[in-house]
């Protein structure tokens, strides 16, 4: 592991004021995902079960595709989120929300054509049977960003239904009405993150973008800064290989956090939570410090 103590020496954004969020296109989004994970998967000691997160993620593509529409919020609810600095969706209120048990029924039959372990098996035919308090507890969790280790399964067929939903919802905002909210939460749902991204995409090339782990909205965030408590102070950068490395933990010695930074400038191709599944070596060899994940991702809960 490559371990630096000075920040990251790449140059740092172009563009005098980028813009503050990029919202999903939910179908694109997950059918982008799904072919990174199937293409990971090719060369992957994980590749079981990145294969199946890749026909999972074909799920929700379709999903997103076919699903009735989903509620616009009131542009006046969201005026008052703007000036209050809250995300114009409430994460609380969602656990509840019709459309979302709508999501997960779907969800959890689409899932039912996968093949996939036994253990799998039976925490999806758990959720399927279980009753309207415990799907609701289910993604309470998801929706709360913390996931029990010992409910992984569960809770991730809980999550697939999460993502698709929260991304439809976030696909109906105005990005130019968001506004920051707080450091390291998703100006338009509240989430965490799952990883940020050194964009390369034409106009921010070079600016960083922490992504939402639940509606993968995209939002800037300082270069050098940690996404779990904003100190400036005591960012270094770590790898498995070497400084010019696509991925990396960036560290925070004033907080104990870390957080994956993929570098899309370089590779175009990387995906925010594939690519996290799949650089689960990155994950191992930082529980070998004694700084904590500060990402979120529901398929790797407990690294």
């Amino acid at each position: 592991m490559t371990d630096g103590v000075q920040p990251d020496p790449a140059f740092i954004g172009g563009v005098p004021k980028p813009p503050l969020a990029f919202l999903p296109q939910p179908v694109a989004l997950f059918q982008a995902r799904a072919r990174r994970f199937a293409f990971l998967a090719e060369t992957s000691e994980l590749a079981p079960y990145l294969s199946f997160l890749a026909e999972l993620s074909r799920r929700q593509a379709r999903l997103a595709a076919t699903l009735p529409p989903v509620a616009t919020l009131a542009p006046a609810h969201a005026a008052e989120a703007a000036r209050n600095a809250m995300p114009p969706i409430d994460r609380t209120t969602l656990a509840a929300d019709a459309d979302l048990a709508a999501t997960l029924r779907a969800s959890l039959d689409a899932a039912a054509e996968l093949a996939m372990p036994e253990p799998a098996q039976q925490a999806l035919n758990a959720v399927g049977a279980a009753g309207e308090g415990e799907r609701r507890l289910l993604l309470g969790n998801v929706l709360g960003d913390r996931i029990p280790v010992d409910e992984t399964a569960p809770h991730l067929f809980a999550a697939a239904a999460v993502q698709v939903h929260l991304a439809r919802l976030a696909a109906t905002l105005d990005a130019q009405a968001l506004v920051p909210v707080h450091v390291g939460l998703c100006p338009a749902c509240g989430g965490r993150p799952v990883s940020s991204l050194v964009m390369g995409r034409q106009g921010v090339e070079n600016v960083r973008y922490a992504v939402c782990a639940g509606c993968a909205t995209q939002w800037n965030e300082v270069r050098v800064k940690c996404l779990c408590c904003g100190s400036t102070k005591g960012i270094s950068y770590r790898s498995v290989q070497t400084a010019e490395a696509t991925v990396k933990a960036e560290t925070c010695s004033e907080c104990g956090g870390w957080v994956k930074i993929f570098y899309q400038a370089t590779n175009p191709s990387l995906d925010p939570v594939a690519d996290d599944v799949g650089t689960l070596g990155l994950d191992m060899l930082m529980q070998e410090t004694d700084f904590r994940r500060g990402g979120f991702n529901p398929y790797l809960v407990g690294y």
